[in-house]
């Protein structure tokens, strides 16, 4: 393990150099611990990737066989160097955080993500007093008066390529740090092989009629994850939903992370598919925070977990009703969020034959949620472990231990249960 860490710090450029929460540290390799989903998969081999991907393409091609619109899931660390999702993260979030930084200095700090608008001018005059571009050469990458957030990433692939690295004053420091460094030729060709997976997975499910549903994953890797899904969202998701995110409703930037990205795809006119979960990694982001000396990305309890996944979740509904060009999948074994989304779906007006929105949960847990849904009309599905047994054994640990609220009504599942097997008894049909 140690080993590994050091061959980390050394591949990403010195862990002392980096933020917080984007360094490598003793637990860096092994995902396992405080970890409720399938693991993070952690390896040094290319060759490895592409054996993944052919993992991936098999699900997809057994999903197909057994349902006419069914959903297969990947997970991007499985196809790209896990090392490489952590330096991709931290240069996404310092730019999104230079953003903010400088509508603080112009008065708009803690305003929501897409109310915050940069006045060009005064951004101009920003960027030449830090040196970072002459406003004769920034002219060229603003055309209107303002700038939000998405106009601002827009210019991060420009903004990479430059040749000198950007140089920027830390406000607590002091000291000139590097906004953004190059990617070395290595990483420029990690980005590429990694969307060329998942470009082959994404045609495989289109041809074959399935939905492709990109996992969340660590709060460290998630920037990353969620750039490149939106990347493949941009060129399959046109006609109709194929590619799906997935936003974890415990963390804090939640809400900003889905609206966000749903504008984006306003303006760019393709269809948002996504997934919304509550969030398998609780346990160890808090531990990892407290370990490193970062903010907790966590909601500070359960019940404003449940806030944000019903804002994101109304959000989303009330965009289906507006366009139709939005999807969602309800990935949630709380009995209160169905009932929510069941009444906000009449309330809109969405009918369960639109197939905008579905239901999932795991295999053998919450039935009493998952057969009333289908015998009812709606969409729902079960989430079923793909792959070697040694491989999904991480994940099927979740049956027992998802969700600490989840397994305090576990009474009521045994109730249910109990129920049933004296109806069988009374009416002579105990193995039916």
């Amino acid at each position: 393990l140690s080993s590994r860490t050091s061959a980390a710090e050394k591949e990403m450029g010195g862990s002392e150099k980096r933020e917080k929460q984007y360094r490598a540290h003793q637990g860096f390799g092994d995902h396992r611990g405080g970890v409720t989903g399938a693991h993070a998969y952690f390896y040094a081999d290319e060759a490895k990737c592409d054996q993944h991907m052919e993992t991936f393409l098999r699900c997809i091609d057994a999903s197909s066989g057994c349902s006419e619109d069914g959903f297969s899931a990947i997970k991007l660390t499985a196809l790209a160097r896990p090392q490489f999702l952590v330096r991709f993260s931290e240069v996404l979030m310092k730019w999104r955080r230079f953003f903010h930084q400088m509508a603080a200095e112009q008065g708009q700090a803690g305003q929501a993500v897409l109310d915050t608008k940069l006045e060009v001018e005064k951004l101009q005059e920003a960027l030449a007093n830090l040196g970072i571009a002459s406003k004769a050469e920034s002219q060229q990458w603003f055309t209107g008066g303002t700038v939000d957030l998405l106009d601002w990433n827009s210019l991060f692939d420009s903004r990479t390529k430059l040749s000198k690295p950007l140089l920027i004053p830390n406000r607590m420091t002091g000291q000139l740090e590097p906004l953004l460094s190059r990617f070395s030729e290595e990483e420029e060709l990690q980005m590429k092989r990694v969307l060329q997976r998942v470009d082959v997975l994404a045609k495989r499910a289109t041809e074959k009629g399935v939905r492709l549903m990109v996992d969340a994953e660590q709060s460290y890797f998630q920037p990353a994850i969620s750039r490149l899904t939106v990347e493949t969202q941009r060129r399959f998701n046109r006609s109709q939903p194929i590619i799906y995110n997935t936003y974890q409703c415990y963390l804090k930037e939640a809400y900003n992370n889905v609206t966000g990205d749903m504008e984006l795809s306003r303006r760019e006119g393709w269809h948002f598919g996504t997934k919304l979960v509550r969030g398998a990694y609780m346990e160890q982001e808090r531990e990892r925070a407290a370990q490193m000396g970062y903010e907790d990305p966590i909601n500070p309890t359960y019940e404003k977990t449940n806030e944000m996944y019903h804002r994101c979740l109304d959000y989303v509904l009330e965009e289906i009703t507006r366009s139709r060009k939005a999807s969602v999948m309800v990935a949630s074994h709380n009995e209160d969020t169905v009932k929510f989304t069941l009444r906000r779906m009449k309330e809109l007006g969405i009918h369960p034959s639109d197939k905008k929105v579905c239901f999932g949960q795991l295999l053998g847990m919450c039935d009493q949620i998952t057969f009333p849904l289908g015998q009812a009309g709606f969409p729902v599905y079960k989430y079923v472990p793909y792959g070697p047994v040694n491989e999904v054994l991480p994940y099927l640990s979740r049956r027992a231990q998802e969700n600490r609220g989840f397994m305090q009504r576990a009474n009521r599942e045994r109730d249910l249960l109990w129920k049933e097997v004296k109806r069988r008894l009374l009416t002579g049909n105990l193995f039916s």
